[in-house]
């Protein structure tokens, strides 16, 4: 059953056209995923399809009786409402009928003698049980506590931005709709919350139409994708996986279009140069074809998106955090961590929102000191920060200028980058560069600011929820930044594809200002854990059980053998000159790209010293978890 249907979509803002002539139907049991570059439209389209704005031209048609729920990217909360009531705030009817109930019967619980009180009461239970809206609000309380909201009486203005996007969330969810729009559900909420979603819009029976940059998300929940491109939308049936393959398709089947007509023209411009003495209908018919066929447009070749690495050189001594602690209010937010930068280490973190990850990325730049232990910067260290939050940008100033500020041209590892080309490496073409920065949407003033951090050329490159509010297009291209990138990266991210593509090592926030490693990305950390929780489960059961345990078993180490000690102290060099030797076998490989043989030889070396370079780190960790047990014995 069709449920919606657009037609001849138009929209635009001043002179830049967003959709031209669109069309398209959202059917039963449709979960669509809508993706895009940022700017071309994708909020928009969400919105006019809620309600919410209005296209310049078109109808969208619904069918009768057709109820749609709508979770914008900066839901409104009404000041002094709890979290149960900010639920129940839709204009849905039995939304609106659950929460008349519950506001009389609060105001009943307050003056019990008032007859008008309990007769309203009586009449909107009535009609609860007519609208059978009695589960709603077990419901809602059931979504909020697997979103981690187990105070339903807490004021709204208390909460966290996260907390604030899992209550708007909730509302969104628990609502009797018939189609759910949804604009990035995924920002702003741990990666745990978004296992829990995804699985639960995996089940979910009513239509979804939804705008998110997690490709996992996409993949798994998605079973149609619409992508907008140019002002043109284009459907496929398919999750994400399958329209990446479907995409392909389709831009070799333009690619082979192209082809043809340039053959085609090829062939004519030179019986047209031969000219024919006679005009007959026959070749007139024939010029006029060619004439036709070259007034048509050739498609415009996609953006190169391979980046040379822009970095400056760093040095053996990069970032060294030894016992760092950092509390507030009492609670211990990181507890005794050290950990040495290594030149290519690829870092991600993660945990629970609110449990310290911005607040270690804070330590370890140099923005926020720890309550004890140090931290260490290198004299060749060079920084770039790219915050949840874009810098102040000046409206008026042009796009082009704005990267200028930072650097009008920079050296890569073969040749020099300016900021134009930069620019148009990221999606910013000559066109927009020219343009005031108060053109841009939100998406695109995201991708500016990345952009203008990678031009600072930084060698420690931090990264802070990178992925919200910046398209698939522009991830695959910072994800190609980075595998090239000459240097350290550390990322705090809910994103588990990012993670999982760009990441070598995972930091966990475990609570209590506990945090491990786990070597990979967010899956084999993920697979790590569940293997642990049954480890951890079966050691507790077994402690019950001893009456007594050995304290031989128990007994502290009081100092280092003398063979691990002289370990410890030379390891760190190893380490240096592994990293010098995989530097050259770099360098080795690119000046003899052209020999096969010396190539794989060479790639063997590497992959042997990578091996014995990851050995000797995971030594070193073990060996510093057993100097700081000694430390702790002393104390």
């Amino acid at each position: 059953m069709v449920l919606l249907t657009a037609e001849n979509i138009r929209k635009s803002y001043g002179t830049r056209v967003i959709f031209d002539d669109i069309s398209f139907s959202i059917h039963e049991g449709d979960k669509i995923g809508v993706i895009g570059v940022n700017g071309t439209g994708k909020s928009t389209l969400l919105k006019i399809i809620a309600g919410v704005d209005q296209a310049d031209s078109g109808t969208i048609i619904t069918m009768n009786g057709m109820r749609i729920g709508y979770l914008s990217q900066n839901p409104l909360f009404v000041e002094g409402t709890t979290v149960l009531q900010q639920v129940f705030r839709g204009e849905n009817p039995q939304l609106a009928l659950v929460r008349d109930y519950e506001e009389t019967m609060a105001a009943l619980a307050k003056t019990p003698e008032s007859e008008s009180l309990v007769k309203k009461a009586a009449d909107l239970a009535e009609k609860m049980d007519k609208a059978e809206a009695w589960s709603l609000e077990s419901e809602a309380k059931t979504i909020l506590t697997k979103l981690g909201i187990s105070d339903f009486e807490q004021k709204v203005e208390t909460l966290s931005g996260g907390q604030k996007k899992r209550v708007a969330l909730a509302a969104a969810l628990i609502a009797p709709v018939d189609l759910l729009i949804l604009d990035e559900p995924t920002n702003h909420i741990d990666n745990d919350t978004v296992d829990w979603l995804e699985k639960h819009l995996e089940k979910y029976s009513k239509a979804l139409l939804m705008v998110t940059h997690d490709r996992y998300f996409l993949d798994r929940v998605a079973n149609r994708t619409l992508e907008l491109e140019k002002a043109k939308i284009y459907s496929y049936q398919a999750n994400y996986s399958k329209f990446l393959e479907m995409k392909a398709e389709r831009e070799e089947l333009i690619a082979a279009g192209e082809r043809k007509r340039q053959n085609f023209l090829r062939t004519e411009l030179e019986w047209v140069r031969r000219g024919a003495k006679a005009r007959t209908t026959k070749q007139k018919a024939r010029l006029e074809r060619f004439e036709e066929i070259s007034s048509i447009r050739a498609p415009e070749e996609k953006q190169s998106v391979e980046l040379s690495s822009v970095g400056s050189r760093l040095g053996k001594k990069t970032i060294e955090l030894e016992n760092v602690s950092k509390a507030y209010d009492g609670k211990t937010y990181i507890r005794d961590f050290s950990y040495i930068i290594l030149r290519d280490d690829r870092v991600g973190i993660i945990g629970d929102n609110g449990c310290g990850k911005s607040t270690l990325m804070n330590i370890m730049t140099g923005k926020l000191q720890p309550d004890s232990g140090s931290v260490v910067h290198g004299e060749t260290v060079k920084i770039g920060v790219f915050a949840q939050e874009n810098v102040d940008m000046d409206e008026n100033q042009r796009v082009i200028d704005y990267i200028r500020d930072e650097a009008e041209i920079i050296r890569t590892t073969d040749g020099h980058i300016t900021a134009s080309q930069m620019l148009d490496r990221f999606l910013f073409p000559p066109s927009m560069q020219r343009g005031p920065i108060s053109i841009l949407s939100g998406g695109e003033r995201r991708r500016l600011y990345l952009c203008r951090v990678l031009m600072g050329a930084p060698n420690i490159l931090f990264l802070d929820e990178p992925t919200n509010d910046l398209d698939i297009e522009t991830l695959m291209i910072l994800e190609d930044y980075l595998e090239h990138f000459n240097g350290a990266v550390v990322a705090v991210s809910h994103d588990r594809y990012f993670l999982d593509k760009t990441m070598g090592r995972i930091f966990a926030f475990l609570g209590n200002g506990n945090i491990k490693q786990y070597e990979g990305g967010y899956s084999d950390c993920k697979a790590a854990r569940e293997r642990e929780m049954p480890a951890f489960e079966e050691k507790a059961v077994k402690v019950k059980k001893e009456e007594a345990p050995k304290e031989k078993a128990n007994a502290p180490i009081k100092k280092m053998s003398y063979k691990d000690q002289r370990e410890y102290d030379t390891i760190g060099d190893e380490i240096a000159a592994l990293e010098e030797k995989i530097e050259k076998a770099d360098a080795d490989m690119a000046a003899c790209a052209t020999d096969f043989t010396r190539l794989q030889e060479l790639s063997a070396e590497k992959e042997k010293l990578e091996q014995k370079l990851e050995e000797r780190m995971e030594r070193w960790m073990e060996l510093s978890e057993l100097a700081e047990e000694i430390e702790r014995n002393k104390g």
